[in-house]
């Protein structure tokens, strides 16, 4: 990977499966492989550079997100997930612990699918994928970009530590540009698989679920 040192991790760009995938890299042992929630990745954050002191932290930003270039062709949440499956060959590792964070952990679900026993670890926080049975999927497409933003944070002091208390013009255009890939993927049916259930249950991987209370 081609990139300058970033104070802490360092970034750059990989080629996979014709998408120019911007890629943040830091620390060293067993890697690790972070996939981010659908609002996007918005840098080297204190949780990447907590797990940098025990991990090799990969942390990219999905095709069609923030820096990296978009497909024409990728059109499902599982083109997603077969291109990182092919980043992972690409870097030559195995034995990968999978984070995923809401739309990323729809994403990681899915490369687990793919490999059973391939990976090491895999932990889902607040992750889309699964159609509930109680309540609704919340509607991003009825709110503007803040307030969505803003719902994935129980504190809002945390989000403005990231963003700001009045998030810049470029941030509010990448978060156009992030809802616009997301409704790529998974429009319809809206942000959940209908396939993903039937297929869980061959993944033999250890796995951990977290969810808010208030999610």
């Amino acid at each position: 990977m081609a990139g300058t040192l970033a104070s802490t991790c360092i970034e750059g760009f990989v080629e996979v499966a014709g998408c120019r995938l911007h890629l943040r890299r830091g620390g060293s042992g067993d890697p690790v492989l972070v996939l981010h929630h659908d609002i996007g990745n918005p840098g080297w954050l204190p949780f990447y550079q907590q797990l940098a002191e025990r991990f090799d932290v990969l942390a990219p930003s999905h095709p069609g997100y923030d820096q990296s270039s978009r497909p024409d062709w990728m059109r499902s949440v599982r083109d997603v997930a077969v291109a990182y499956q092919w980043l992972l060959a690409d870097l030559k590792l195995d034995q990968v612990t999978l984070v995923g964070l809401g739309l990323g952990g729809w994403i990681a679900a899915e490369m687990a699918t793919m490999a059973p026993r391939s990976f090491k670890r895999l932990v889902l926080v607040g992750a889309m994928g699964i159609r509930p049975t109680d309540g609704e999927i919340f509607d991003q497409a009825l709110v503007n970009y803040i307030d969505y933003a803003r719902a994935g944070f129980q504190d809002q002091r945390a989000f403005e530590q990231i963003y700001g208390a009045e998030p810049s013009t470029d941030q509010l255009e990448t978060w156009d540009v992030n809802r616009e890939m997301t409704f790529r993927l998974a429009w319809k049916p809206y942000l959940y698989s209908q396939t993903l259930p039937h297929l869980l249950g061959g993944v033999a991987t250890p796995a951990l679920v977290v969810w808010g209370a208030n999610d």
